[in-house]
């Protein structure tokens, strides 16, 4: 799903919509009120956020799992395996499992360490927790009550905000600011080179990083390319082209999650080579193109630096108890 426009302004239509958020939101509240959060033996950190769509929780996540395994701590991821086939509790096997069956963040994820997906959060903490997970790294699941967390860490998108500030259907918010920030521990605002949205008070400790092209990225300044993405804010790595110093000479955005099909992916090729250019997508839209395009895209891969390494260590530092190694 792309997110509509209106999402962004508060204008008629959001204004129109907004019985059925209420009703929405009301929704969400009974299912916290009647839940009974299931209190895992190790320690759970989960990077959720508030709005509909991507910020960047899934670099948050692996940031946070690099952090502790530097503590010596065995760290397993758990997500929901959005967009995949399979329900889980299931250990995600790269070798094994495509897209199709995990879901794209999974992958990305298991690549750094164990992950894990499961439409029922508690059983695949269960299952993590069999297979000699010290603590639980959750990528989404903030309003998902069945689960007891010991961090949670909301991510903001610094451009996108929280749009209009209105709950789906009438903007892009999974619950009010103000529920979701009173669950939250702290608040990591991603910020770009583009113009900043503007926030309301937060209330919690802010933390704010970047995303960090690799040195093979780097490599492409002054490069002519055509840059394509399916995620959550397809603007936010068009921008990260940009910066890198790549001549952007055509872009395209899918949907979050979209399933590429090999014709759009040799239109995108016949596109950069008519335009003398290579083509530009990011890791996460890399692990759900057909094989055969795989080796003709350029991936820009990037990791997440915390402005502030202390202050985030700190943070950690006060859920699971363990020094830097």
């Amino acid at each position: 799903m792309q997110a509509p426009d209106f999402w962004r302004r508060d204008g008629f239509l959001a204004r129109a919509l907004q019985p059925l958020a209420w009703l929405y939101g009301a929704a969400g509240r009974l299912r916290w009120a009647m839940a009974k959060p299931w209190q895992a033996s190790v320690p759970v950190i989960c990077i959720g956020n508030l709005v509909a769509g991507g910020a960047g929780k899934t670099p948050t996540a692996l940031a946070v799992g690099r952090a502790l395994a530097q503590r010596g701590l065995a760290v397993h991821f758990l997500s929901r395996g959005h967009g995949g086939r399979l329900h889980g509790p299931i250990r995600v096997d790269p070798t094994l499992h495509g897209s199709v069956d995990v879901g794209d963040e999974p992958l990305l994820l298991a690549a750094a360490a164990p992950a894990w997906i499961a439409r029922d959060r508690v059983g695949g903490a269960r299952a993590a927790i069999a297979a000699g997970a010290q603590v639980i790294v959750m990528d989404d699941g903030f309003q998902n009550p069945g689960l007891a967390k010991d961090l949670s860490l909301l991510v903001i998108d610094g451009a996108y905000g929280l749009g209009n500030g209105r709950v789906h259907p009438a903007g892009p918010l999974r619950e009010t600011a103000a529920l979701g920030l009173a669950r939250a521990d702290g608040v990591v605002v991603l910020q770009s080179g583009e113009a900043p949205a503007p926030l309301p008070s937060l209330g919690r400790p802010c933390l704010t990083a970047r995303l960090i092209p690799n040195d093979a990225a780097l490599a492409l300044r002054g490069c002519r390319a055509v840059a394509f993405a399916g995620i959550g804010r397809p603007e936010r790595f068009f921008q990260t082209v940009r910066e890198l110093g790549v001549e952007l000479v055509g872009q395209q955005a899918f949907a979050d999650h979209h399933p590429f099909r090999e014709d759009e992916i040799w239109r995108l090729l016949e596109m950069a080579q008519g335009l003398d250019a290579r083509l530009l997508t990011t890791a996460k839209d890399a692990v759900r193109l057909p094989g055969a395009a795989r080796a003709m895209v350029t991936v820009i891969d990037v990791s997440l630096a915390f402005d502030s390494p202390d202050d985030f260590e700190r943070l950690l530092d006060r859920t699971v108890g363990v020094g830097v190694s």
